[in-house]
């Protein structure tokens, strides 16, 4: 447990340690319990991970913290919804389902000022991408199930932080009695040793099939932050070192029949709510349900894809499969 604790805060310039919990989930809700207490506001972006807001929305709230939702573009207008109780801002960027890009120095600039602190969820992209506390937030949180792990094998998360907000964190820890297992941390550190060489595939991979998808008549538009024409593109290419093989694609035009159709003609993408592992997956999404501070809108159905270690001809071979389906 040591040595992959000591190995993430190596990673994190500027980090005081780093915790260890069951999951990635696990992992959040013990941060946002340690960093907030009862009357306490907390400012949430609107495309965080639905387990995310399930705690913020029910366990949170009946311990007395109100949460605000807020747009992932709001960028430095943060400003203007940080209430004097105000305590902590969530931070998620690329978004786990629509994979918006926050302006995540000028947010935390804007914390520094205020006297908030900060909370990211950095799984897409890991310090290796984007490293978090050298942009100014104060936690960095991991579900370490993911790339880090990066055989499908362990659950776990992480929460590496500052020297200011660590004594909290760790104290918190104790208290709620969590701990992982030793086989876990051993895998996990495995996956870590080659997180490296597996990222820099994953985005090769992720790019080639994203760019094809974005040449095809059937679909409505990628979500894709490393993709010239994504909305995101611009700060992407200014503050992260690189992609994650994680994006989203919305088929134009399309109904839920033609959205099944089209995965379950596909080989080689399995379907699952995780991912970051060697093997792709397909995930059917539909974000209109959760959002409340920006809408989602789009009525194209949405798939998430976790582009993985394989040949990416393969996997292309496999989505035109996929859309022959779709087209009946």
């Amino acid at each position: 447990m040591w040595a992959l604790a000591d190995a993430l805060t190596d990673m994190e310039p500027g980090a005081e340690g780093t915790l260890l919990y069951p999951s990635g989930v696990a992992a959040n809700s013990a941060g946002m319990l340690a960093l907030l207490a009862p009357g306490d506001h907390l400012l949430m972006v609107d495309s965080a991970y639905e387990p995310t807001r399930a705690f913020v929305g029910g366990l949170l709230k009946r311990y007395g913290v109100e949460t605000s939702f807020y747009d992932p573009l709001v960028g430095a207008g943060i400003a203007e919804l940080i209430r004097p109780e105000t305590k902590l801002i969530f931070l998620e960027s690329p978004g786990s389902l629509t994979f918006e890009v926050q302006d995540i120095p000028a947010i935390t600039a804007v914390a520094r000022e205020k006297g908030v602190l900060t909370m990211l969820d950095n799984t897409w992209a890991t310090p290796l991408l984007f490293p978090a506390l050298a942009r100014g937030v104060d936690v960095a949180m991991m579900s370490l199930t993911k790339y880090v792990g990066g055989h499908s094998d362990a659950m776990m998360g992480s929460l590496t932080a500052t020297k200011a907000v660590w004594p909290k964190l760790r104290s918190a820890a104790y208290q709620l009695g969590q701990a992982v297992s030793p086989d876990d941390c051993a895998a996990v550190l495995r996956g870590l040793r080659t997180l490296d060489v597996r990222l820099a595939r994953h985005q090769a991979n992720a790019l080639a099939v994203a760019e094809w998808l974005a040449g095809r008549p059937e679909v409505g538009r990628v979500l894709h932050p490393a993709l010239a024409g994504d909305a995101g593109h611009d700060i992407w290419r200014r503050d992260f070192k690189g992609a994650s093989g994680l994006f989203g694609f919305t088929l134009k035009g399309a109904d839920e029949a033609g959205r099944t159709r089209f995965i379950e003609a596909l080989d080689h993408f399995g379907i699952g709510f995780s991912w970051g592992g060697y093997e792709s997956l397909v995930v059917p999404s539909n974000p209109a349900g959760i959002r409340t501070a920006c809408p989602w809108t789009d009525p194209d159905p949405l798939l998430r894809l976790s582009i993985g270690l394989e040949d990416p001809a393969d996997l292309i071979a496999d989505l035109a499969r996929g859309f022959a389906a779709m087209a009946g």
